[in-house]
C-alpha cells in the first residue's frame, strides 16, 4: 500500500507491482523514450565513414542514414540511398531501410559486387580445367 507522501504506482491494470511483468513494463516505457546510439559505417578501399550517432527510439535505419551525413561525404551513394538501391545491413545482417534500429546498432552501407561470385568460379574451374589438360 503507498504511503500519502508517494506518488501512485503506474501499474497497468491486472499486474502486480514489482512482478516481472511489471518490470518489463515500465523498462519498455522507459527505452521507448530514451534517445538511443548507432554507428553508420560505409567502406571504400581507400577511404572509410565511420559515424556515431544518437537518435529518438523507434528511428530507421533510412532516418539514421540521412541524420549521419554520409549523403553529403559520398554524393553517388546519396543518389542509390533515395533510389533505394544501397543494401544496408546491421552487423552483417542484410535489412531493409524501414527497419526499426536499437542501442547499439552498427548500421552498415554496402558497396555494389564488381563481380557475380558464381560466374568468378565459374571462370576459375574453366581455366583450372583448361591448365589441368582437360576440354
Amino acid at each position: 500500500m503507498a504511503d500519502a507522501g508517494s506518488a501512485p504506482s503506474a501499474a497497468a491494470p491486472g499486474v502486480e507491482p514489482g512482478s516481472a511483468l511489471s518490470t518489463a513494463l515500465s523498462t519498455a516505457l522507459s527505452t521507448a523514450t530514451t534517445p538511443l546510439s548507432v554507428q553508420i559505417c560505409y567502406a571504400l578501399p581507400d577511404e572509410a565513414f565511420l559515424e556515431t550517432l544518437t537518435l529518438a527510439a523507434g528511428s530507421t535505419i533510412a532516418q539514421a542514414l540521412a541524420a549521419s551525413g554520409l549523403g553529403r561525404r559520398f554524393p553517388a551513394l546519396q543518389s542509390a540511398i533515395d533510389a533505394g538501391q544501397a543494401r544496408v545491413g546491421i552487423f552483417g545482417k542484410v535489412k531493409t531501410p524501414d527497419t526499426v534500429r536499437r542501442d547499439g546498432d552498427r548500421i552498415e552501407v554496402y558497396r555494389p559486387l564488381q563481380a557475380d561470385p558464381k560466374e568468378t568460379r565459374r571462370r576459375r574451374a574453366k581455366h583450372k580445367q583448361q591448365a589441368a589438360g582437360g576440354r
